[in-house]
């Protein structure tokens, strides 16, 4: 099966590399790890910066928040196909007053960024709107973040494109034609620095639904860094998006799932996991290595234990010559490669050979070599 080549001629002049804060982001660098806080910060301003410590502490890359406002991302319109299922009814009855209670405070914005600083990982989030753009810009976010959600509000992709800091944009729910024309408004919006994360929105999402195939149809249709924005439970699916060249990968993680109490926190990952997780990831990346076949270093001192080399199985005298019956292919490999066997055969010995011994170069006539 062949993967299908997509890339528009309309979106040409975006960037294969680039960086966030110094790191590169593409081109065969190791994965950018963004450590997905969310609302685990439960409106608590401890908890929020106990997660930026988290986040440095398991080694990842950046620490993300979300950044909205109540009325600017949800209605309080309410109709049975829109009703918020059971599980989310704890936090509302409307998708308003869900989004009013899991909201990060905007007073906590300027002491994440200085914790991020003083941990030195880069701290940006998600943004919903022209105005959360426009707040996180005052404290220097060095990315934003687009969520599937948002894929289809075009005038927040062209503004945030309009700062001039790379976008990373999730595409859940999104076919090729959807992200191609997020990719416009980032055009319109004069960016051309965007990662572009495949997605499965479903909290949690089934490990057989990953798809993670599908980041190569994205990098060959769209020819920016892909990566993989993660749902699903556990550690093996970002540590495979890892394995398959994710350019970023971003996981939901908490403080403590059982304790937590907002909706984010069942499907995440706690710290002492989010730690294993890099540990996995960067172990996976080195595995890939080099598409060259040969010997490891590591094989040499096996190579003479384990492999089979001639040896002669009975004493000979000095120019009697080699017969099936006196040769036998034998571990170590330290005498003659066996792949020499039919050419040794008939050939005198230059001197005594005891039984049970390893035929050598130096134990046969030089018309052998």
């Amino acid at each position: 099966m062949t993967t299908p080549s997509f890339h528009s001629p309309r979106l040409s002049g975006f960037a294969e590399t680039f960086e966030i804060a110094g790191r590169p982001i593409g081109g065969g660098a190791p994965s950018y790890v963004i450590a997905e806080a969310g609302s685990n910060h439960d409106k608590d301003l401890t908890k929020a910066l106990a997660l930026v410590d988290a986040a440095a502490e398991a080694g990842c890359d950046a620490v993300k928040f979300q950044t909205f406002v109540a009325e600017e991302i949800g209605s309080n319109f309410d109709s049975p196909e829109v009703r918020l299922p059971d599980a989310l009814r704890p936090w509302g009855d409307n998708l308003q007053q869900l989004y009013r209670n899991c909201a990060l405070p905007d007073e906590f914005h300027e002491p994440i960024a200085a914790r991020a600083t003083e941990k030195k990982i880069a701290f940006f989030s998600s943004a919903f709107s022209e105005r959360d753009v426009d707040r996180l810009m005052k404290v220097r976010v060095p990315a934003i973040k687009i969520a599937s959600f948002e894929l289809v509000h075009l005038p927040l992709i062209k503004h945030a494109a309009s700062t001039g800091l790379p976008l990373i944009i999730s595409t859940g729910m999104a076919g090729l034609g959807d992200i191609e024309r997020a990719l416009e408004a980032v055009s319109a919006g004069g960016g051309n620095k965007v990662a572009l994360l495949h997605c499965g929105s479903s909290y949690p999402l089934n490990a057989a639904s990953a798809n993670l195939a599908a980041m190569e149809t994205m990098r060959r249709a769209f020819v920016v860094p892909v990566g993989y924005s993660d749902h699903t439970l556990g550690l093996a699916v970002p540590t495979a998006a890892a394995a398959l060249g994710a350019a970023v990968l971003e996981k939901h993680f908490s403080l403590n799932r059982k304790k937590g109490i907002g909706p984010d926190h069942s499907f995440a990952v706690e710290p002492h996991e989010l730690k294993d997780m890099v540990k996995q990831m960067r172990e996976a990346e080195q595995a890939i290595g080099s598409p060259r076949k040969s010997r490891a270093t590591e094989e040499e001192p096996l190579v003479r234990l384990g492999r089979r080399s001639i040896f002669v199985t009975r004493a000979l005298s000095a120019g009697e010559r080699l017969s099936p019956d006196c040769i036998k292919v034998l571990r170590p490999g330290i005498g003659i490669d066996p792949m020499f066997l039919p050419m040794l055969l008939g050939k005198p010995v230059l001197r005594p050979m005891q039984a049970d011994t390893p035929l050598t170069w130096d134990d046969v006539l030089d018309g052998a070599r």
